[in-house]
């Protein structure tokens, strides 16, 4: 998600969640593909191919027990800097993060078929509860995140004035109150006084 509010309140992003207990399509990608995640062990071989402060950067994430499948998946704590927001998670709760998929394979259902991938594996690792968030312009990503089973469940706010941010959850029709309250813990740290 990114920050693109001036002034008044605006819309910037959409908050995801999905209890890993609930049942979730199984997702078949149009194209052939293997997933596992990044073995730190395995860094070496792609430095060739990544800038010395890119590969830096994974193996400090790496260190700190994240996890890489070309999303990131973080188990504690996670900053979002361009929101100036730090995600706080409860202990088996996961935030996915910095997913991306190469332009030439977009459209084949990579995305869908990562997350279910992941979700299956921290599933029977015993994890709960897994968190995402979107840009709100952001409708591949979205109907990815969808189709994996996730539930759209609040839209983030920002307003800046000078040099102040404050941020809120509006949350979607229908979604439970103490679901948007466990989005607002995890996202804002209780800071949101909608």
């Amino acid at each position: 998600m990114t920050a693109s509010a001036e002034n008044g309140p605006q819309p910037v992003g959409a908050v995801w969640m999905l209890d890993l207990d609930e049942r979730v399509p199984w997702i078949m990608p149009l194209v052939a593909v293997t997933y596992r995640r990044l073995d730190p062990k395995l860094l070496s071989a792609l430095v060739s191919t990544l800038e010395r402060a890119a590969s830096a950067e994974i193996l400090q994430r790496l260190e700190t027990g994240r996890r890489c499948y070309t999303a990131w998946v973080t188990f504690n704590k996670e900053d979002i800097d361009e929101l100036n927001l730090q995600m706080k998670l409860l202990p088996g709760e996961v935030y996915i993060w910095d997913c991306a998929t190469i332009p030439a394979f977009r459209r084949n259902r990579l995305y869908s078929a990562l997350l279910g991938y992941i979700i299956g594996e921290l599933r029977s690792e015993g994890f709960c509860r897994a968190w995402i968030g979107t840009d709100l312009d952001n409708k591949p990503s979205q109907q990815g995140i969808a189709r994996a089973g996730f539930h759209h469940i609040a839209d983030l706010i920002v307003a800046r004035t000078l040099a102040v941010q404050q941020s809120w959850l509006q949350g979607q029709p229908g979604v439970p109150e103490h679901i948007i309250a466990e989005a607002r813990r995890a996202f804002l740290n209780d800071r949101d006084k909608v």
